[in-house]
């Protein structure tokens, strides 16, 4: 079975960070998803999706986060539900996120100012729990977005030794 969400968007407001009465900080903040279609006046639509991060994730997301910034989120759906005050059965859906991309910096929507008292991470991705599925961008940053497919069309001389399989 399989429950794996990814979501690009931009955040509708600031992060709400909040603390558990046991100290876990977690964050709730809503992502408008834009909808892949127009509506029959030509409009485009979208979807307000609420998202939900957990100890250090919902504590950087609080810190860099603000209302507008376009945003990757990838995590899973999860369905709870609660009884209100009426009596009433209550259903809420949320994503719960592992891992959030920040896809523009703070400079860029605030004309080249950070946040007071904070700076840009180099690698704005943060996961909460998925240490060991890193990026590896340490190729294009270092071969300054050279296409190592680019040549004379020649064959390449690649050892049997060298191949994966």
């Amino acid at each position: 079975m399989l429950n794996r969400i990814i979501l690009i968007g931009r955040l509708t407001r600031d992060p709400e960070l909040r603390y558990t009465p046991a100290g876990v900080a977690v964050t709730q903040f809503t992502l408008a998803v834009d909808r892949p279609f127009t509506s029959q006046g030509g409009e485009r639509e979208a979807d307000f999706i609420p998202v939900v991060t957990w100890r250090q994730l919902a504590e950087t997301c609080a810190n860099y986060l603000r209302k507008g910034r376009l945003t990757a989120v990838e995590g899973r759906i999860q369905v709870r539900n609660y009884e209100n005050n009426e009596g009433k059965r209550v259903y809420v859906t949320e994503v719960i996120a592992d891992n959030v991309r920040f896809l523009e910096s703070s400079q860029n929507r605030e004309g080249g100012n950070a946040p007071s008292g904070a700076s840009m991470p180099e690698e704005p991705s943060y996961g909460g729990g998925n240490s060991g599925r890193g990026n590896n961008n340490n190729y294009s940053r270092n071969n300054n977005n050279q296409d190592p497919f680019s040549g004379d069309g020649k064959p390449i001389d690649i050892s049997d030794d060298d191949l994966p399989f």
